[in-house]
């Protein structure tokens, strides 16, 4: 696979993110369920099509979680210069973490292309 370069302009915003704990939801040995909002602005002078994503956890107790994967909430989005895309997910832990990462995929001439998502805390309140 050809080398990726981060594209000036291309940037994504941590919008907002929620605590839940517990539930059946959540499997019991992680409890602890994060709900993230992002958004991914283009205001690069390039047509970019993200094609999948790496997130990094850095947990507490020092374990680390690597998860990468195609597509983003299934889906590939283009975006024009100008437009942004938003979504939200979730990361469930057992403790305390660090997360951040990158979308990766290509612009308009096939060349292969990468954003950063800025690290945020996963910190969990105190009972």
């Amino acid at each position: 696979m050809p080398a990726s370069q981060e594209l000036p302009g291309l940037t994504v915003v941590l919008d907002r993110l929620v605590y839940r704990h517990g539930g059946s939801e959540l499997p019991p040995e992680q409890p602890h369920a994060f709900i993230y909002y992002l958004t991914i602005q283009n205001s690069s002078d390039r047509t970019v099509t993200l094609l999948g994503r790496k997130w990094i956890v850095q947990h507490a107790d020092s374990t680390q979680l690597v998860v990468e994967g195609d597509k983003i909430v299934g889906e590939t989005p283009r975006l024009d210069p100008g437009e942004k895309f938003s979504y939200n997910s979730y990361h469930v832990t057992h403790c305390d973490a660090a997360v951040h990462g990158s979308f990766h995929g290509v612009d308009e001439q096939g060349r292969h292309i990468f954003v950063r998502i800025p690290k945020f805390d996963l910190r969990i309140p105190a009972a």
